[in-house]
């Protein structure tokens, strides 16, 4: 069974940094990973992704401030935050992507087989 556990979110103030990590446990061929946030009454937005070969893709919300990487030795992936605003408040999620999900897109949850339960980051004006 595949369990995504993120960690590291918090309460900062804006133009801080946060570092969340995302670790993966269980058994199963990852072509990418994806970051992915909520905010109250809003609908889950794409983030960032990086494939495994550490080639990565951001929203333009974020472009030039957040960081993705990832270590596959032990099979857990980052996300830098920087200069936070306090937009970025919102639920942040972890999902992992297949090697049979590879053809759809990195921007949508279809390209994604296994979800986190989520860390909420909060940045205060």
């Amino acid at each position: 069974q595949v369990q995504l556990v993120e960690s590291g979110g918090g309460l900062v103030q804006a133009g801080d940094s946060l570092r969340l990590s995302c670790a993966a446990s269980g058994t199963f061929s990852s072509y990418r990973m994806g970051w992915f946030r909520q905010a109250p009454g809003m609908e889950r937005e794409f983030v960032s992704a990086i494939t495994w070969t550490g080639a990565g893709t951001y929203a333009d919300s974020v472009k030039g401030r957040f960081t993705a990487s990832r270590d596959n030795a032990k099979n857990t992936v980052y996300l830098q935050m920087n200069s936070l605003k306090p937009e970025d408040t919102a639920v942040y999620y972890c999902a992992a992507g297949t090697f049979a999900s590879s053809r759809a897109p990195p921007s949508g949850p279809s390209g994604y087989n296994y979800w986190g339960q989520g860390t909420q980051v909060t940045v205060s004006s």
